[in-house]
């Protein structure tokens, strides 16, 4: 997401925020993109996966739609502290980006 009232001609690197805690970006740690801006940091990530993927737990309420594709989906989702909502298939989408992504140190999480 962008800092609202970010002036959109001047966009500065703390201006994105993640959708799901609202942590600053300060280019020290991955973020991953999702339609229109929305943005999840490696930390929310890493929590997601393990919640959705791993423990098959999903925290979302019924009807809501995913923040990174913009779907209602019936997989697992995964509800950040912010409110953003990730589906399944986003996570894993983002997961194998980030986890392939030679710029950042950040692996799937495992068992």
């Amino acid at each position: 997401m962008q800092r609202p009232g970010a002036d959109h001609e001047d966009m500065q690197v703390s201006d994105f925020l993640c959708d799901f805690c609202h942590r600053e970006w300060d280019g020290q740690f991955p973020m991953v993109e999702g339609h229109q801006g929305s943005l999840i940091c490696g930390s929310c990530l890493t929590i997601a996966y393990t919640e959705t993927v791993l423990r098959n737990m999903n925290s979302a309420p019924a009807g809501t739609k995913c923040t990174m594709c913009l779907e209602e989906r019936p997989d697992n989702m995964w509800m950040g502290e912010a409110g953003g909502a990730a589906c399944e298939r986003c996570i894993k989408q983002g997961a194998g980006r980030l986890h392939k992504d030679e710029d950042w140190d950040w692996k799937k999480p495992v068992g």
